[in-house]
């Protein structure tokens, strides 16, 4: 069947009178990419190279929930989840479909969301762009033939009009971008920002609302599982904490990057690829993520030399320069990813103020309480403004998609960790003998042979003490790791200047849970935070 013919899959349901191409495969995408989108382009080694226009990332303040008496009770209301009529939302709708059905030309790609059978859900999205295709043919779980065959009608649409500008005076629509979802009407639609990354998270936000419902628990986390078993490790951690790279382990499979969901029986991966940053990327720093840089990627927002090389650090577009890709790609990617139970689950921090041990293990009551805090600290100079480090907190490790309040979230976890006896560990990969400016930061070398150490059991019985302020267990002895900078306090040289940054550090913590979780907290919860100490 040609190209052409295979234009023939009606939207009429959803009130589009355009048809679409269905699911095509990635050469017919490129050739599309290359026929409707004049700064398409394919790089030297094969990878589609696209370009998202005004918005080169997620625009979290137009992101909308329709409010409606069947799920309001569940959502954490507030600047994270942001209140629409369903009167509005259906006027969104109602540019969106119109706007497709003007289109020149229509995608769809019907993918699933979930390795596990149990809980997989099935996604189309609608779009008017073929990178916007091939960019959801990597992120979603690719079926097969005979089940695409048997797709059905999905449980969520996506429906991707955002080269279309949102209408300003539609009432809780307060830009020309918008993003809002439905869970009633199990829809999703995008207008005014054409950044792929919006789709990928709209599906982690459905699973995030959706797996608390049937007692599961979806988690913003990469996750290994060993070489010849099914134990499995999970990784949670802000940008620039590591998580990639971590997860990186030559000695282990990869699970997947960013999103899972544990279960009753383990742990699966909500996606079928991964979506990687790709500033200042090298073969020698990210071996495995630049060699999944081939034909089938999409690159997003690079820019290339006259022979089509990419300048990985080049940031004229924007710093942040995305690369998208089937986890395949990844040659110790586990297929299907799926894993048994965890045995060990990670905080990776990365503190700027030398405070936080390089590894500590937490008991269930602390590792809520971190988990629930999802602190990590944001170093001078990475960001306009910045001229200090400054702290950050990010409930879950990913506010900006956590639909419940995080205590629920923290209390699955806690649930999970009593259930199947898991240790977890909060791994400081920032700064030691001092803080930005003064300490070290803690060598990559250091916190991959913490890492290994956890994974193979070699810390469950270390030695430690008892940290006065946090409470945890600093581990005072790890193979391959310097004893001198496993205990903070002790690595400064002015122990004056640690007692008071080490206070500053707690009261930030303070302010953040008064301010967001004090009123939701239970007494274990409470137990767990900090105190200053003089």
């Amino acid at each position: 069947m040609s190209v052409l013919t295979q234009k023939s899959f009606s939207l009429t349901q959803y009130g589009i009178t355009q048809t679409a191409f269905r699911n095509l495969p990635p050469a017919a995408l490129y050739q599309q990419a290359l026929q409707h989108d004049s700064k398409a382009a394919i790089t030297s080694n094969g990878a589609l190279v696209a370009y998202s226009g005004e918005k080169t990332g997620r625009s979290p303040k137009d992101k909308r929930i329709v409010e409606h008496t069947d799920s309001s009770q569940n959502i954490w209301w507030g600047d994270i989840n942001i209140k629409l009529s369903d009167a509005s939302f259906m006027a969104n709708r109602d540019i969106a479909t119109k706007f497709l059905s003007n289109a020149e030309t229509l995608y769809i790609l019907d993918g699933f969301a979930g390795w596990d059978a149990r809980y997989r859900r099935k996604i189309r999205v609608i779009t008017t762009r073929p990178y916007h295709a091939l960019f959801m043919h990597n992120m979603l779980i690719r079926p097969t033939e005979a089940e695409l065959a048997e797709f059905g009608e999905p449980d969520y649409v996506i429906f991707n009009a955002g080269q279309c500008p949102a209408d300003e005076s539609v009432e809780g629509v307060s830009s020309k971008t918008s993003v809002a979802l439905s869970f009633e009407r199990k829809e999703m639609v995008i207008l005014g920002t054409e950044y792929a990354g919006e789709m990928k998270k709209g599906v982690f936000t459905i699973m995030n609302y959706l797996m608390p419902l049937e007692g599961e628990f979806p988690m913003h986390c990469s996750a290994t599982v060993e070489r010849s078993g099914e134990t499995s490790t999970i990784l949670f951690g802000l940008s620039g904490t590591g998580k990639t790279t971590l997860s990186a382990d030559p000695n282990r499979d990869l699970i997947g990057d960013d999103e899972h969901v544990w279960t009753t029986d383990g742990v699966f991966n909500i996606e079928g690829g991964c979506y990687a940053k790709a500033i200042d990327l090298s073969a020698e720093k990210e071996p495995d993520i630049y060699g999944a840089i081939k034909f089938g990627a999409v690159l997003e927002n690079v820019v290339l030399d006259e022979n089509h090389h990419v300048d990985f650090s080049d940031t004229s577009i924007t710093q942040n320069t995305r690369v998208s890709y089937p986890i395949e790609f990844i040659s110790n990617a586990r297929i299907p990813c799926v894993a048994g139970q965890p045995k060990n689950v990670i905080f990776l921090t990365c503190d700027a103020f030398g405070v936080l041990p390089p590894v500590a293990k937490l008991n269930p009551a602390q590792a809520m309480y971190h988990f629930i805090s999802g602190y990590t600290a944001k170093v001078a100079g990475t960001e306009m403004g910045v001229t200090e480090p400054q702290a950050t907190f990010s409930a879950c490790f990913g506010a900006p998609f956590m639909v419940w309040h995080p205590a629920k979230y923290a209390e699955l976890l806690a649930e999970k960790i009593r259930e199947h006896q898991v240790d977890v560990w909060l791994v400081n990969t920032g700064w030691a003998g001092g803080a930005y400016g003064s300490g070290e930061r803690i060598k990559l070398k250091y916190s991959r042979a913490i890492v290994d150490a956890i994974n193979t059991g070699k810390l469950k019985d270390a030695p430690s003490i008892t940290d006065p302020r946090f409470g945890f267990e600093i581990i005072t002895q790890c193979p391959d790791v310097p004893s001198d900078i496993l205990q903070p306090q002790n690595a400064w040289s002015n122990q004056e200047d640690y007692v008071k940054q080490a206070n500053d550090l707690v009261e930030r913590f303070e302010n953040n849970f008064n301010k967001n979780y004090i009123n939701q907290a239970n007494d274990e919860l409470k137990s767990a935070m900090p105190k200053k100490i003089v």
